[in-house]
């Protein structure tokens, strides 16, 4: 496609942006399908007027965290791993063991891993809120319904 030379294409400046709140229902959702879209929604992707270096993303708000699925064998086989510092300091946890002890966390993890590695996907990231239950306390926001 050859752009013709008075083409504008446009930059939005971190002035500009305006930004909202969605609320997605975990429940019954998979893991992985889930987490690309809210990633997608963090970074602003979802909007004509992304820009890749301005954060032109939303909020979200997660909800129901401990209902979401996996498919296959991950129930059984996916393995957290984090490491103290010390020698011989790898620490495994299980995904079952996980869901029960940090459901947030599994959902958390898995966005994370699909946000960049920069400044601008840390500031990102920290937009979403997730919790295990069906409550939540940013009806302030106003968050707008998602279905997916």
């Amino acid at each position: 496609m050859k752009l013709s030379r008075n083409h504008k294409c446009t930059m939005v400046k971190k002035e500009e942006v305006e930004s909202e709140w969605f609320l997605f229902d975990a429940e019954g959702k998979t893991l992985g399908r889930l987490a690309s879209e809210i990633a997608n929604v963090l970074r602003g992707k979802h909007k004509p007027t992304y820009t890749p270096h301005v954060d032109t993303g939303d909020g979200v708000v997660v909800l129901n965290a401990e209902k979401i699925r996996v498919s296959g064998t991950k129930d059984a086989n996916k393995v957290y791993r984090r490491y103290t510092g010390w020698i011989g300091g790898l620490r495994e946890t299980p995904y079952r063991e996980m869901m029960a002890k940090k459901p947030t966390y599994v959902l958390w993890h898995a966005v994370k891993g699909m946000m960049p590695r920069t400044r601008l996907g840390r500031k990102q990231l920290k937009k979403l809120r997730i919790f295990a239950g069906s409550e939540h306390p940013h009806e302030a926001q106003q968050p707008i319904k998602v279905n997916i």
